[in-house]
């Protein structure tokens, strides 16, 4: 089944950008492109569960337009859980947690740089 490989999240302020991605998911990021011109500046990383196994990459950089968003789900042990830690970063949760028949559940949130993404968690057994 086809997957997401990589993704990309446009920042207003991309150092408190990625702030907000380390401090709730634990996300390194380093400069891998620098176009001598700050807006051009991109900031790769690489995804890994709780267990430490690699998972997709990603990366940051300066929004290039006010229409510059990224919509991406992102697999936790407990939704509830990590809506505290959103909160605790300066992001929001937009939606209910709401289930997905036979899979699981999903919620919506905002991070600190209004960008949307939602939580997915696996339903137990």
């Amino acid at each position: 089944m086809p997957t997401v490989q990589h993704f990309e999240i446009p920042a207003d302020d991309v150092e408190r950008g990625q702030r907000f991605y380390k401090d709730v998911f634990g996300w390194d990021m380093e400069k891998a492109i620098s176009g001598g011109n700050p807006d051009q500046d991109y900031w790769m990383f690489q995804t890994q569960d709780e267990k430490g196994n690699r998972g997709i990459s990603g990366g940051m950089m300066k929004r290039q337009s006010p229409d510059h968003k990224v919509t991406n789900y992102i697999t936790v042990p407990s939704i509830d859980d990590y809506t505290a830690r959103i909160e605790q970063a300066g992001g929001k949760a937009i939606m209910p947690k709401m289930p997905v028949p036979n899979m699981g559940y999903i919620r919506i949130y905002l991070d600190s740089e209004n960008n949307m993404f939602g939580l997915f968690e696996e339903e137990e057994g």
